[in-house]
């Protein structure tokens, strides 16, 4: 009886227990990069995937060097958009004032790929740059496996 009971409580347990969360991006425009360093890390440290099923811009892309890239994929609805890193507008009269320090922070975050394609392309501008889902991409991060 009483491995009965214990079987059944561990069934019971293993029912209920959370599993691994992924985390879906599929309209992210960026926002303050400090504010996206601590979520990714908190998604890197708990382990969860992320899949990108849509749009990934500006600090968004930071996912790609703080998350582990073994446990991103791309679905084919994905594209990323990188640029250079500027200050909030709110603090500088509407006007896009690039920072090279911020662009630097960014750029030492990025996995050599995403890198290279920067500097195939000219590097980073003002204007975002976007990488559409297909072998650039899949150069940077693998395709998600077909059950996503």
């Amino acid at each position: 009886m009483r491995i009965t009971l214990l079987s059944l409580l561990l069934l019971l347990v293993a029912a209920v227990a959370p599993a691994k969360a992924v985390l879906h991006i599929t309209r992210d425009h960026g926002g303050y990069v400090e504010e996206y360093k601590v979520k990714y890390k908190r998604i890197r440290d708990s382990g969860e995937r992320v899949v990108i099923d849509g749009i990934c811009n500006s600090a968004c892309t930071l996912v790609f060097g703080i998350v582990p890239l073994k446990r991103i994929c791309v679905t084919p609805k994905a594209s990323i958009g990188v640029h250079l890193a500027y200050y909030d507008k709110a603090f500088t009269f509407g006007i896009k004032v690039t920072s090279a320090e911020g662009t630097s922070d960014l750029m030492s975050y990025y996995p050599d790929p995403l890198k290279d394609w920067i500097r195939r392309n000219g590097g980073l501008t003002t204007e975002m740059k976007k990488i559409k889902n297909g072998e650039d991409l899949w150069r940077i991060v693998d395709p998600c496996p077909d059950e996503w």
